[in-house]
C-alpha cells in the first residue's frame, strides 16, 4: 500500500491541524493505520492508531487533545489535532501494517510509510 499524507503547516499554540492519509488501496479491513511523529535527535513517536475493528488508540501526550479517524469510502485516514502546543511540532508520518498490535505504536511494527509532512507550532 502506498501512502500519501497531507495536511501540515505551521500553526499558532492553541490551533488546530487536520492531517490526511490517502492510500492507495482499501485498508480499513486489512490494516492498522498509525500516525507518527518524528524530531530529529529523538526516537520516532508513535501518536495514535486506529485498528481494523474502528478501535483507537492514542499516546498520552496527545490524549483528549488528537482525534484518529477513517473515511474508508475515501480511503483516507486523518488525524484531528487540536490545541497544538511547541512540543507537537515534527514531522509527521502515516503508517500501515497488516499485523501491527495497533496498541502498541511500535514503528518497528509498521512496514508501509508516507513520506510524511512537516507541522511546526509557534
Amino acid at each position: 500500500v502506498q501512502l500519501v499524507e497531507s495536511g501540515g503547516g505551521s500553526v499558532q499554540t492553541g490551533g488546530s491541524l487536520r492531517l490526511s492519509c490517502a492510500a492507495s488501496e482499501y485498508t480499513n479491513n486489512n490494516y492498522c493505520m498509525g500516525w507518527f511523529r518524528h524530531v530529529p535527535g529523538k526516537e520516532r513517536e508513535g501518536v495514535a492508531s486506529i485498528d481494523t475493528d474502528g478501535t483507537t488508540f492514542y499516546a498520552d501526550s496527545v490524549k483528549g487533545r488528537f482525534t484518529i479517524s477513517r473515511d474508508a469510502g475515501k480511503r483516507i485516514v486523518s488525524l484531528l489535532m487540536t490545541s497544538l502546543q511547541p512540543e507537537d511540532s515534527a514531522m509527521y508520518y502515516c503508517a500501515a501494517d497488516r499485523d501491527a498490535w495497533c496498541g502498541l505504536l511500535r514503528h518497528a511494527d509498521f512496514a508501509h510509510w508516507g513520506q510524511g509532512t512537516q507541522v511546526t507550532v509557534s
